[in-house]
C-alpha cells in the first residue's frame, strides 16, 4: 500500500496579545453611538457638532466617542479653519459595519 502524504496545517496568524488588542477596540465599537458614528462616517466626513446632532446626544458626549474611536485607529481628524472633521481611517470597518447592518439592522426581523 502507497504511503499516503500528510497535508501541511498552517496554524492561523495572531496571538493572545494581538487578541487581546482586538478586543479592547472591539469593546470601544461595542456601544450603539458609537456604531451609529462609525455608520454615519462611512458615508462621509463630519464635524463634531453634525455628529452630534445625528447621534441625538450633546456635543462634549460625541466628542468623547469620537476620541475613544480615534485612539483606536479607527477615524483621524482634519482641522479646515475652525472646524474639525472626522473621516474613517480603518477601512476594514466597512465589511465590519455590513455585517452588523445585515444581522441586526435587517427590515425582516
Amino acid at each position: 500500500m502507497p504511503a499516503t502524504k500528510s497535508k501541511k496545517v498552517t496554524k492561523p496568524k495572531g496571538s493572545v496579545r494581538d487578541f487581546a488588542d482586538a478586543a479592547e477596540c472591539l469593546k470601544t465599537l461595542a456601544h450603539p453611538v458609537r456604531l451609529r458614528m462609525v455608520q454615519l462616517l462611512l458615508h462621509g466626513r463630519y464635524t463634531v457638532g453634525e455628529i452630534a446632532q445625528d447621534c441625538e446626544v450633546p456635543d462634549n458626549v460625541a466628542s468623547e466617542n469620537l476620541r475613544l474611536l480615534q485612539r483606536c485607529g479607527f477615524l483621524a481628524s482634519e482641522r479646515e479653519g475652525r472646524k474639525v472633521f472626522y473621516q474613517i481611517a480603518e477601512p476594514h470597518l466597512a465589511g465590519l459595519m455590513n455585517c452588523i447592518e445585515g444581522r441586526f439592522l435587517n427590515a425582516d426581523r
